[in-house]
């Protein structure tokens, strides 16, 4: 099944919550992807929160494959994914993140941006990370030890059996990109950067491929 979520808002500003559930059954699979693109407006006050909670049952898939997220200057956004993972289960995550859009001409000088995520397989933790960009974000972010200038990014992870073999896979495609792929654990990481979103998907598109034995992505994620 495919399941495309629907931000009738059109984006959201400081204050607004959005929370998202998933429940996959024993030995089912969903993908699960949004209409558009998220946008994150400027805030004159208050943060906007998404938690995104998903549940994947024994020997079951989940493929959470949410279109780029674009940060407007100073704009507010805290968001959270939590991941509880049965026996046999696989997940596969992507996060793209856009610091404005190049094209029209936006950048994020300020702001604030946290992603924490958490991944649970029976009821122990096997994955979690937190980033935070904050205050001077144009800044920050022309850091070599950060993006370097880049202004476009994303995060992929799979945790399940195929982790070493989707790794062989994954590493040529990155071959003349900024980003790496590391395996461990069960789990695989890929973490990205681009000078724009256009870019950026060009890379991605074909990373989530493989990450998904060869199907497409979904086709609102089309170019």
């Amino acid at each position: 099944m495919e399941a495309v979520i629907i931000n009738t808002a059109g984006g959201l500003t400081g204050g607004d919550r959005m929370d998202w559930s998933v429940v996959a059954g024993p030995g089912t699979r969903i993908d699960v992807t949004t209409q558009a693109c998220e946008k994150i407006y400027k805030a004159s006050a208050g943060t906007a929160e998404i938690t995104t909670k998903i549940q994947v049952g024994a020997n079951a898939r989940v493929d959470w494959l949410p279109q780029e997220t674009i940060l407007f200057d100073r704009s507010s956004l805290y968001r959270r994914l939590d991941v509880d993972l049965d026996e046999g289960a696989e997940f596969l995550a992507v996060e793209a993140v856009l610091l404005g859009r190049k094209a029209m001409g936006e950048a994020v000088v300020s702001g604030f941006f946290r992603d924490r995520w958490r991944i649970r397989k029976e009821g122990r933790l096997c994955h979690a990370e937190d980033l935070r960009l904050a205050g001077e974000v144009q800044a920050l972010t022309r850091e070599q030890a950060v993006l370097s200038g880049q202004v476009a990014f994303a995060t992929l992870l799979y945790v399940g059996p195929q982790a070493e073999s989707y790794l062989n896979a994954v590493r040529p495609l990155l071959d003349g990109h900024m980003g790496g792929a590391s395996c461990w654990a069960g789990k695989l990481v890929v973490r990205l950067a681009a000078s724009d979103g256009f870019a950026l998907r060009k890379i991605l598109i074909p990373i989530i491929s493989a990450l998904r034995n060869g199907a497409p992505v979904p086709k609102v994620w089309n170019l």
